[in-house]
């Protein structure tokens, strides 16, 4: 996997269900690293992508973040609605710039069958 391709869930396409549709709420960018860092690159690039990652935290793009226990790569939960977006804040790390990191993308929204549980009989799409 040196060579990963960006990837993104295309919810434009999606399947029929008995659940009703919800809006993307938050986006889980999944990075891994496209090749190892060198020595260099590390001393290079990890020290200004600390600090630009803690801005979009205090910006409140990034709600939570973790690192993989395969040490590939980090995760965050963005606090976006958009694709765009969120591909657009983690091409922007240093990381990114560098081309060092890629992400894939997985739009989140709210659980939709919370809506059985409704006195109503349930949320419209009409609704959300």
């Amino acid at each position: 996997m040196d060579n990963i391709e960006e990837k993104a869930t295309n919810t434009k396409e999606r399947p029929e269900h008995p659940f009703p549709v919800v809006p993307t709420t938050k986006i889980l960018a999944i990075g891994q690293f496209t090749k190892v860092p060198t020595p260099e690159q590390i001393k290079e690039v990890f020290p200004k992508e600390v600090p630009a990652t803690l801005r979009l935290y205090l910006a409140g793009k990034i709600d939570q973040w973790w690192i993989r226990q395969t040490q590939t790569g980090p995760v965050f939960l963005l606090n976006v609605t958009s694709l765009e977006e969120a591909r657009a804040l983690m091409e922007d790390l240093p990381l990114g710039q560098a081309g060092l990191m890629k992400h894939e993308f997985i739009e989140l929204g709210p659980l939709t069958p919370l809506h059985l549980l409704l006195t109503d009989g349930g949320a419209r799409n009409e609704d959300l």
